[in-house]
């Protein structure tokens, strides 16, 4: 159906975002597709597309073999949403922005903004491209622990690392086709040790700000792998790959996390199209990083869900 529709349909199974975007008409389509027969089992390290997110921070396998990814489904929004919003919705939520995320009369009334109707990006007029920011809590925790994906499409299945679902570009921000769907999630079973710490205004409800997303491998108490994944301050989870190998060989402790957050925070690049100002989220990405790296090892007893105040 999706193929033979084209841009004419959008694929639906929460729903929790694309209602809300659909009232705002910053989707217009004729169809929707609806994906309730997805798989919604949890085994061992395989997650069915369509399991909730509530019952992903909920189930005991995830929270003792992949801390993180349970602790980032657990932060998604609120309560309601999470009992809706599911596993595969999370991974390719729309990106966000202040100019875009608002109703039609108010998006008239400033001027359409590129990513719907309009000609220009309004954060970086002179930019040609839209710096909308991915906002999904659990694709970088799932990258940090190297999951990859089942997409199914009309010419059969394909399985595809998390990482590679994603392009730096707010308006054609998915790399998978538009007619595939995902329909399962493998966590990477080597990756032991994981914790996502998020950054919003308030303790729930809200989209992330700043997050970071850390999976460890430990040979001892030593770092043999590691992955470290920054949310909310790029078009597309953003890898810290120079941090993730700063880690290393090395023993984790406040000092390692300190210098391992410093070189992680080097690549973010928030901008003021999100909420809270840009340049405090971006001193605040090093106090994330931290936190999560210690966390995963749970040098403090969980991931910390900051004040923005």
């Amino acid at each position: 159906m999706a193929a033979e529709l084209g841009p004419r349909a959008m694929f639906v199974a929460g729903g929790t975002d694309l209602y809300p975007k659909l009232k705002r008409r910053q989707f217009e389509v004729d169809a929707l597709i609806g994906l309730d027969f997805l798989d919604r089992r949890i085994d061992g390290s395989h997650v069915g597309a369509g399991a909730t997110l509530a019952d992903i921070s909920r189930d005991a396998h995830l929270n003792e073999r992949y801390r993180g990814y349970a602790q980032a489904a657990g932060l998604v929004s609120s309560p309601p949403l999470r009992n809706a919003g599911t596993a595969g919705g999370n991974l390719c939520v729309d990106t966000r922005c202040n100019y875009y995320d608002m109703s039609y009369e108010w998006r008239k009334a400033i001027g359409f903004c590129m990513k719907k109707d309009g000609e220009i990006c309004l954060v970086a007029p002179s930019s040609p491209r839209c710096w909308a920011v991915s906002s999904s809590d659990t694709a970088p925790m799932a990258m940090a622990l190297g999951a990859t994906v089942t997409l199914a499409g009309p010419d059969g299945e394909r399985d595809v690392p998390v990482a590679s679902l994603y392009r730096d570009d707010g308006i054609d921000y998915m790399a998978k086709q538009p007619h595939e769907v995902l329909i399962a999630i493998r966590l990477q079973t080597a990756m032991t040790h994981s914790a996502y710490v998020k950054l919003r205004r308030r303790g729930s409800i809200d989209f992330p700000i700043a997050g970071a997303a850390v999976a460890l491998h430990l040979d001892g108490d030593v770092v043999s792998g590691c992955g470290i994944v920054l949310s909310a301050v790029a078009s597309h989870p953003l890898e810290a790959g120079a941090a993730a190998e700063f880690m290393i060989g090395k023993r984790v402790d406040e000092e390692t996390a300190q210098a391992a957050a410093e070189l992680a925070a080097k690549p973010a690049r928030p901008l003021d199209n999100a909420d809270l100002t840009h340049f405090w989220r971006k001193r605040m990405v090093r106090v994330v990083v931290e936190q999560a790296i210690l966390a995963a090892t749970r040098k403090v007893d969980s991931a910390v869900k900051l004040s923005g105040t």
